[in-house]
């Protein structure tokens, strides 16, 4: 099919989406040119587009994304790594590693994610689980993890395999997964880097992603491409603590196509803050204790990704009307938790006792007797 057969078909089969504003006005989407396409809002994975989610198809070197993340997991990314025999020399995209060249996991994740490289992809793998097939299953682990269920890998690099797949859904999945690895996040937004280059001097490593130097809010994430898989494109972008995530399979337009999906994921969604860095405080009366109140204390810093044109997160705090004392620090006396207009709850933390009160001490028989004459006398005072 024709590039403009393809668009055409695109423009009368996808739906034409209208996202509002609060400001009351609208972009207007159209669909794209890929075969399969999803956009998602990162923190909750909500979709705001997508076409042909979930058709199996394979995904070039966008593989590198999961490669990537079960790499950082495998622990301290410093460790010098001995590149294998086995990982050099494998075709396609490459930074011409040597048998035997030390370089550091982290220099081996700038040459994969930023250059692409097939042979940092094997040498990671090798290095990772001793072998590209076992390092296969360690991704086919983490990808079940997470939920995807109609993704496979066979490699750690995306050359073409029968039994290499994945859907545009769970690609975004796995993204959205990698995006909140912070060492993750650095690597797949850096434009340019240098490596080692074994016998002096530096490999120089630029990143396919062009959109990262054309977009203002793009922070990744990977380019892909064979003759099989066509075209593939994973990006993502943020602004204003809102992260959206846009994929497309067998794409000929991907970049035109991914610069419109990521501004309607973004002017499609606003960051709300629940709790700021110092938590919430809120006071708990006591009875039977040398103070009045306590305070009940707790939270971090919590937002949450929402429609631009979704109400308030409403707030519940549940906490006891009163406290016995004695009560001690750290005590359990409730919870805040927020909900969204449906009744979804958006976040919750409990709340402890700030600090601890000790119970008043009983008063004696002859304190009782005394505090009993003060009422009466109290009761019998005549006021004109």
């Amino acid at each position: 099919m024709t590039v403009f057969f393809r668009r055409a078909a695109a423009v009368i089969f996808t739906l034409l989406i209208f996202s509002s504003f609060s400001s009351g006005t609208f972009v207007a989407f159209s669909g794209t040119s890929a075969e399969s396409a999803i956009l998602i809002e990162a923190s909750g994975e909500h979709v705001i587009y997508e076409h042909d989610a979930d058709r199996r198809l394979p995904m070039a070197s966008t593989t590198k994304i999961m490669t990537a993340l079960c790499a950082i997991e495998s622990g301290d990314i410093t460790r010098a790594v001995k590149v294998s025999p086995a990982a050099v020399g494998v075709e396609g995209s490459s930074v011409y590693l040597k048998a035997g060249e030390e370089l550091t996991l982290e220099d081996l994740l700038y040459a994969l994610m930023l250059a692409s490289a097939n042979d940092a992809a094997a040498a990671i793998a090798i290095e990772v689980s001793g072998s590209v097939e076992d390092f296969a299953a360690l991704m086919n682990r983490r990808a079940s993890e997470l939920g995807c269920t109609d993704t496979h890998f066979e490699n750690p690099h995306g050359l073409d395999s029968e039994e290499h797949y994945t859907t545009a859904r769970d690609l975004a999945k796995i993204t959205a997964e990698a995006l909140k690895n912070e060492t993750f996040r650095k690597i797949v937004s850096t434009y340019k880097h240098t490596i080692p280059l074994e016998g002096g001097g530096v490999r120089v490593l630029v990143n396919h992603n062009r959109l990262l130097r054309t977009e203002e809010n793009v922070i990744g994430v990977k380019t892909g491409f064979t003759k099989r898989s066509g075209r593939c494109l994973v990006t993502a972008a943020e602004r204003g603590g809102v992260t959206v995530v846009a994929v497309t399979l067998r794409d000929p337009d991907d970049w035109r196509d991914h610069s419109a999906m990521l501004k309607l994921g973004l002017d499609s969604y606003r960051c709300d803050i629940l709790c700021d860095d110092d938590g919430l405080s809120f006071p708990v009366p006591v009875a039977g204790g040398d103070a009045d109140f306590v305070i009940a204390h707790g939270g971090e810093r919590m937002t949450v990704s929402l429609p631009v044109d979704a109400p308030t997160p409403h707030r519940v705090v549940n906490l006891r009307p009163f406290v016995f004392a004695p009560i001690e620090r750290g005590e359990n006396l409730g919870f805040v938790e927020w909900f969204d207009k449906d009744g979804n709850s958006l976040g919750r933390f409990d709340l402890f006792a700030e600090d601890s009160v000790t119970a008043r001490q009983k008063p004696s028989l002859i304190d009782r007797i005394h505090d009993i004459f003060n009422k009466e006398s109290k009761d019998e005072t005549v006021h004109e």
